[in-house]
């Protein structure tokens, strides 16, 4: 197999780019959206698991189709945006980063929301017990002990974001070297005679980090459900 082109390499930078960013973005949404369904008791609560869970369900067009309105010029968040602080998130790298985030953020938060979970209350209710503030015994014992999951599901919300499609080509479009990720790099090669190595080079590069993204996250939740018995 020969050597990558500077294009392909472009496309690979661009797309580590476009999930890093997605999922640095996310992760403070994520957790805290976690732990308000795994701890919080408030009206709205079976509403707010089903809104994060339903990119999951929903065709990625579809998603795609909803940021294009909420974030375009014309859309009420995009607008304002682009009034107040000039950002236009269509036809962007940045925009792929939103539609990523999106698309990785049911799976990330249901990771954290397990961790969260197993944290056995009674640690906290200890802690509690012996002075410690609700925001001390979230930092000392909930945070530490749900950090596997954390991670879990980091690289959960990368697998998911580096092989997005639907979302990102109905948001963002497929521009080279803007929004052409690996997924619409191998779309956009598919269309072309003559381009079945440059396909197969993208696909394999692509099998890989999302296989190694799956089995680190595998370590993790099996590290997390052996430190948590421990624990217990």
């Amino acid at each position: 197999m020969t050597p990558l082109s500077p294009a392909e390499w472009e496309i690979i930078g661009l797309s580590l780019r476009v999930t890093v960013v997605a999922i640095a973005l996310t992760l403070p949404v994520a957790y805290c959206t976690a732990w308000l369904l795994a701890r919080g008791r408030f009206p709205g609560r079976f509403l707010l698991d089903a809104v994060v869970h339903l990119p999951l369900v929903l065709p990625p067009v579809v998603t795609g189709y909803v940021l294009l309105l909420l974030f375009g010029r014309n859309g009420p968040i995009g607008g304002l945006l682009d009034q107040l602080f000039g950002v236009s998130l269509t036809f962007s790298w940045t925009g792929a980063a939103l539609a990523a985030a999106i698309m990785a953020l049911p799976l990330m938060v249901r990771a954290m929301r397990l961790s969260i979970e197993a944290v056995d209350r009674r640690l906290i209710g200890a802690a509690r017990s012996l002075g410690a503030r609700p925001w001390r015994a979230f930092v000392t014992i909930t945070l530490p002990l749900s950090l596997p999951g954390i991670l879990a599901g980091a690289v959960l919300g990368f697998a998911r974001s580096i092989g997005e499609f639907g979302a990102t080509v109905t948001f963002v479009a497929n521009i080279p070297g803007e929004t052409r990720t690996l997924p619409l790099a191998i779309y956009n090669a598919l269309q072309i005679p003559g381009t079945d190595i440059q396909i197969a080079r993208l696909a394999v590069i692509s099998v890989l980090l999302s296989l190694g993204a799956l089995l680190l996250s595998e370590w993790l939740v099996r590290r997390s459900a052996g430190e948590n018995a421990h624990v217990v």
